[in-house]
Parts: structure tokens; sequence; C-alpha cells
């Protein structure tokens, strides 16, 4: 089965689990407006990728561990989207949750949806049950303190805070649990893919401080400017749009090079540049630049 479809089924099958007579409907209709319709996906498709290449002998572990770092990524972008954080009305071209639910509801979908991305593990049909226990500690790592989205999503409560600390807690550390989480669930060894996962989270957080500045925002499907609106700490900021597209592409070759030997070695490195392309098309780096020349001639 291709890996998008093992992806969108399985999501399917954890948020089912949960419109069931007796249950909130409201609750459960904000939780699939959350999930539904995604976006690229691409923490479980880099999960599914890595267990593919690890040999995913445990396929019902791995559409878990998946399913699980989708649903935590969804709920962080519902509590991200809030009026006490980003207050914005749009995510993935549609309402935000707190827009088309209203904010209680919002607050309660996103916590539902971290407990369920557990549920989901915790029930999953696995062959070697003996690796949950490792998979479940490497997700919760990728979200919790000291250095996962939480983190990464206080840091902006702080006064000061290293660029580098706050996109490897907000973006990066569950890339880098999405690659693990792969390895783990088929047998293979975490700690040979951690880098890979780093490196392309820390790219996609580049990528958005890009995309805040130069991105069309009916494409991108949510408001623009608000790193600068909200003092958030951004690259772009940091260093300029075209410092920031230059670390973005170092960001990327780095990603791709540390994909380790193996059967699906080219597939992954393909998905690493292809996702590159999809987040900062070479256009838009050009298009930069040639405006940079301009404004220096």
């Amino acid at each position: 089965m291709d890996p998008m479809q093992r992806i969108e089924q399985a999501l399917s099958a954890a948020l089912s689990s949960t419109e069931v007579p007796g249950a909130p409907p409201r609750l459960a209709a904000a939780m699939r407006h959350a999930v539904f319709p995604g976006g690229a996906r691409v923490r479980p498709r880099l999960c599914v990728a890595v267990a593919l290449a690890c040999g995913d002998d445990d396929p019902g572990l791995t559409d878990a561990a998946a399913v699980a770092l989708e649903l935590l990524h969804c709920a962080s972008l519902v509590h991200d989207d809030l009026p006490c954080f980003d207050d914005s009305p749009m995510r993935r071209g549609v309402p935000s949750v707190h827009s088309a639910f209203g904010e209680r509801l919002a607050v309660l979908s996103g916590d539902a949806l971290i407990v369920l991305a557990f549920q989901a593990l915790a029930a999953a049909p696995a062959r070697h049950p003996q690796r949950l226990a490792s998979l479940l500690g490497l997700i919760a790592r990728g979200v919790g303190q000291p250095h996962g989205i939480v983190a990464g999503q206080a840091w902006e409560c702080e006064p000061q805070v290293s660029l580098r600390d706050y996109q490897r807690a907000k973006t990066g550390a569950l890339f880098a649990a999405a690659t693990m989480a792969g390895a783990e669930a088929a047998g293979g060894a975490p700690a040979t893919w951690r880098a890979l996962g780093e490196w392309l989270g820390e790219a996609y957080q580049v990528a958005d401080d890009i995309r805040d500045v130069a991105a069309d925002p009916l494409l991108l499907g949510k408001p623009v400017g608000r790193d600068q609106a909200l003092g958030r700490p951004s690259m772009a900021a940091a260093h300029g749009l075209l410092g920031a597209v230059a670390h973005f592409q170092q960001l990327v070759e780095r990603a791709a090079a540390a994909v380790p030997d193996c059967r699906g070695a080219a597939r992954l490195r393909a998905l690493v540049r292809a996702e590159s392309e999809r987040l900062v098309p070479a256009a838009l780096c050009d298009q930069l630049a040639q405006t940079h020349a301009r404004a220096v001639a």
C-alpha cells in the first residue's frame, strides 16, 4: 500500500474510534477538523519511510507511530493558532479550529488529540510489543519538556532565547522523533536516524521563517507576518531573507547527507529534496536574490 494511503487510513481509523454514541459530537467534529484535510503529512511519511528502509517488519506498530506523530503535530497547530498565541483565523486553507468551533473546544480538541496519540500507540496490533516502551519514550520526548514542542512554544514566553534552541525544540524535536520512531518500530537503530530528523526539522523551521515573510498567504493557507507582529525569534529577522535562504539550503544538504546507507537511501534523499522545493521553491530563491540585487544596485 502507498505510504500516504496507509497514513490516511490509520488516521481515519483513530479518529473514528472517538466518534461513538455518547461522546460529545462537537468535540469529535473539532478533532476531525484539526486532522482533515491534512497538510503534507511529512512527519508520518518520514516515520514510514525510515521503517521501510529498516525492513518494516511490524507495519501495525509503524502505522501507530506515524498516527501518533501526526496527531501530536495537529494538536500543536490547534494550540499554536489560539488567541493567546498566534490568534490565527486560518490553517491549511480552512478556518482554524478556534475560528470554526470556538476557543473552548479548540483547547479541548488539542488536549484530546494528544491523548488519542498515545491511545493509538497503546492499542497498536504490534508483532513486537517489546519495542513499544522505547517507542513511547521517543515520541513523548519529541513533544514534552525539556526539548520538545511544548518547550519550543514556551520559549516564546521567555525574555531571551537562543534561536537554535527555539527552532530545535519547536520543530526539530518531532522530526527527530519521527525518524527515530520509524527505526524503532521496525527493529532498527534509532540513534542512527536522529541526525536526519534534526537537520530536516531545523530546515523546516527556517523555511517557515522565510515563508512568514515572503510567501503568498493564500498559497500558504495561513496568515503571514506573524513572527514580526508577535516578536518571535526568526532566522529571517536575525540574518535577513537571503541569509535565511542560504542557511535553509545548507540544512537541506546536511539532512540529505545524514541519510544512512540503506536500501531506501535514494528514496529518502529524494523525499528531502522534494520537500525542500515544496517549502522554498528555487523560483522564490531566485526572486529574492534578484530583489536584493536591485535594492543594493
